[in-house]
This record gives C-alpha cells, sequence and structure tokens, in this order.
C-alpha cells in the first residue's frame, strides 16, 4: 500500500504544479502587457490586464483547493507536507503577483491624460521586464525543482532594487523642476515601488523552491545601491 500512496500523492500534486505554472504564464503575460500598455499609453490593453486578473483569482482559488484535497487525501508527512505547502504559496506569489499588474493597468488611463515625462514610461518597462524574466526562470526552476537556477533568480532581484531606487531620484527631480510634473510622478513612483515589490514576490517564490529541495531558507540577501539613470539597463 505504501508505495501505491506515494505513487497517488505525487501524480496529484505533479497536477497541481502544472495548473501553478499555467497560472505563472497569466501572470507573466499580464506584467510584461501592462508595462507595454503603460510605455504605448494602450487603454485597451490596460483593461484587458485588470480584467484579466480575474482568471489569475480564479486559478489560485482552484489550486487551493485542489492542495486542500490532496491533503486530507492523501495525508503525507514531512518533505511530501512541505511539497504541498510550498505549491499553496507559490499560488500565493503570483495572485499578488497579478493584482500589482491590475494595479499598474489601472493607473494607465490617469497617465494619459496627465503631462508625459520623457523616458518614464520606458525605464518602468524596463523595470519590469527584469521582473519578467526573473518570473520566466522562476518558474522554469520550479518546473525543474532547480534549486541552483532558483538562486540565480533571487541575485537578480538586487538589479530590481537598484533601478527603483535610481528611478525614485529621477521622479524627485522632476517633481522638484516643474510642479505640474507631480501627480504624473508620484503614480509612476507607485508603479516603480510596484514592480519592486514584484522582484520581492518572485523572489520569495524561489526561496520556496530552495526550502523544498533542500530542506533549509536560502541565505539572507542584501537590498542593492545604484547610481543609474533614470534610462535603466541597456536592452
Amino acid at each position: 500500500m505504501k508505495p501505491h500512496t506515494l505513487s497517488a500523492f505525487d501524480r496529484d500534486l505533479e497536477a497541481i504544479r502544472l495548473n501553478v505554472l499555467t497560472m505563472g504564464g497569466h501572470v507573466e503575460a499580464a506584467i510584461m502587457n501592462a508595462a507595454r500598455a503603460l510605455e504605448q499609453r494602450d487603454e485597451d490593453l490596460a483593461a484587458q490586464v485588470v480584467q484579466g486578473d480575474k482568471v489569475i483569482d480564479a486559478a489560485e482559488e482552484e489550486i487551493n483547493n485542489q492542495v486542500v484535497r490532496l491533503l486530507a487525501l492523501r495525508q503525507p508527512h514531512a518533505d511530501d507536507l512541505r511539497a504541498a505547502v510550498a505549491v499553496m504559496k507559490m499560488a500565493g506569489e503570483l495572485e499578488r503577483l497579478g493584482d500589482y499588474a491590475k494595479n499598474m493597468g489601472k493607473r494607465v488611463p490617469i497617465l494619459i491624460n496627465a503631462p508625459m515625462i520623457e523616458g518614464a514610461a520606458g525605464a518602468l518597462r524596463r523595470q519590469a521586464r527584469l521582473v519578467g524574466h526573473m518570473l520566466k526562470d522562476m518558474l522554469d526552476a520550479f518546473a525543474r525543482m532547480d534549486a541552483e537556477l532558483a538562486r540565480d533568480v533571487i541575485t537578480r532581484d538586487v538589479e530590481v532594487d537598484d533601478m527603483t531606487n535610481a528611478l525614485f531620484r529621477e521622479f524627485i527631480t522632476h517633481m522638484m523642476e516643474d510642479p505640474r510634473n507631480i501627480t504624473p510622478c508620484l503614480h509612476y513612483v507607485f508603479i516603480a515601488k510596484n514592480i519592486e515589490r514584484m522582484g520581492d514576490l518572485v523572489t520569495h517564490g524561489a526561496e520556496q523552491i530552495i526550502f523544498v529541495t533542500e530542506g533549509r531558507h536560502a541565505e539572507p540577501r542584501e537590498k542593492g545601491h545604484s547610481t543609474a539613470t533614470i534610462a535603466g539597463p541597456k536592452e
């Protein structure tokens, strides 16, 4: 009976993990589309991101229900229990990432009607692209339970933090130069902070992978500091 039970648990958990990866694909697209809508001032695309968040929310609810059923039916212990709980936590991180993408989309119509800050939306899109690449690699690490790739993802969050700090300084400069820039720059500051928070959530997901595969938490990381400008990293 024991081999049969373990096989059934692994099979059920793998099915749930595939659902998490599908959910992650929706989140990755939401982040990229929200950033593109911001740069291209595309209100229709922004609305699609906002509406699409319902799909992400529904996916998290279904994954949570599946994990609860798995725990009730299979009653796993030790490593298996840790793996099942990590899947639920991963879904929660992805749902919050979707919320931040939705919030970015909601600000697009406001910024379309506000004074344009040269280069700001493009820099935020590059910042979001950094997070999108981190998310893609984190999902790959999750699919393969690759702790080394997860560690690489964690180290790259410093670059997101650095760019956030640089953007804050640039936006403050614009606000000091012209009071008309205050409203749009405050929105850009909130967006930059949301993207920085996305990087943190991706990092938390990577840390879960390390915890499951190695049974210990990832090493603490330091927040970065940057002298970069609004132009951001080169494409």
